[in-house]
């Protein structure tokens, strides 16, 4: 886990935190995670899907939704990282998972002993369009299995984390959220908002 640290300290917020998203079953995690930690509300923007390394795509995205909503926003950006495969399909992972499937990852695999991966997770943080973003990386171990549980979010079903015999899709979801990697990193942007002491003045009228 990582975290690039914001110079401005104490900073007044006169709007509350947009966080980009259009995944309904993200939003209800990030919900259940931050509660009424951090003023936030969510909308749906058509972000351009970047190419390049996580964190730098973040910070790109976050750039572009501050610019278009001039205000402040928190992106992120998810991915499922097999290590036989050198990381891949890593931040590709939603354009892997709608062209082969849950099947279709396993068989990635098929040919490597080594099923272990690592989900990431990396939240961007722009207080403004000409704000630097400072991103959050959550990390959690574990390895691809074939799918066991609901599939009604994404690749839960085929990641298994270490040290459990529940694929993600198979935990209760307060469980799955203890441990995950969007709460690992979703847990250093509440440090961040703590120790920089952000203030917020929320106008009712924006």
């Amino acid at each position: 886990m990582a975290a690039t640290r914001a110079a401005a300290s104490g900073a007044v917020l006169t709007r509350r935190i947009t966080f980009v998203t259009g995944n309904a079953k993200k939003l209800e995690e990030v919900k259940s995670i931050l509660g009424n930690s951090i003023p936030f509300q969510s909308l749906k923007l058509d972000l351009p899907e970047l190419q390049g390394e996580p964190e730098e795509i973040s910070k790109e995205k976050a750039r572009l939704a501050a610019k278009e909503i001039q205000g402040p926003v928190l992106v992120e950006d998810t991915c499922l990282c097999f290590n036989a495969l050198g990381g891949l399909p890593g931040p590709y992972i939603k354009w892997f998972l709608e062209k082969i499937g849950h099947k279709g990852l396993n068989n990635l695999l098929m040919a490597y002993e080594d099923k272990s991966a690592y989900a990431m997770c990396v939240f961007s943080l722009a207080l403004g369009p000409n704000v630097e973003p400072i991103t959050f990386v959550g990390k959690t171990p574990g390895k691809i299995v074939l799918p066991r549980g609901p599939n009604d979010f994404g690749w839960d079903p085929i990641f298994q984390p270490d040290g459990y015999e529940q694929t993600y899709a198979e935990m209760p979801k307060e469980e799955k959220n203890k441990i995950s990697h969007r709460s690992k990193s979703l847990s250093l942007v509440k440090s961040h908002f703590a120790e920089t002491g952000y203030f917020f003045q929320i106008d009712p009228s924006i």
